[in-house]
């Protein structure tokens, strides 16, 4: 089984600083910006935006007025399969 992409980019540390660079310039595209704040705005409402718990809002088709939480490596799983579709 292939390593997972954090044991990369620790073990890359040029590769992970474009990686920073194109992430953080994403974030400033109209696109990123709205599924940010529909992420921050869904985790407010679930209660769990910064308290700690460990607990993502949940990601899958319909989720940016309402949801779940669940643990940040399924919901990043879940994440990539609603992107395939």
């Amino acid at each position: 089984m292939a390593g997972s992409t954090a044991e990369y980019y620790r073990k890359n540390p040029e590769a992970r600083k474009k990686r920073i660079k194109q992430q953080n310039a994403y974030q400033k595209t109209a696109k990123g910006l709205k599924l940010r704040v529909n992420a921050n705005k869904l985790n407010r409402k679930l209660g769990t935006y910064g308290n700690g718990d460990g607990k993502d809002a949940a990601h899958y088709n319909g989720s940016t007025t309402e949801g779940r939480t669940q643990s940040p490596s399924i919901n990043r799983k879940s994440r990539l399969k609603i992107r395939k579709a």
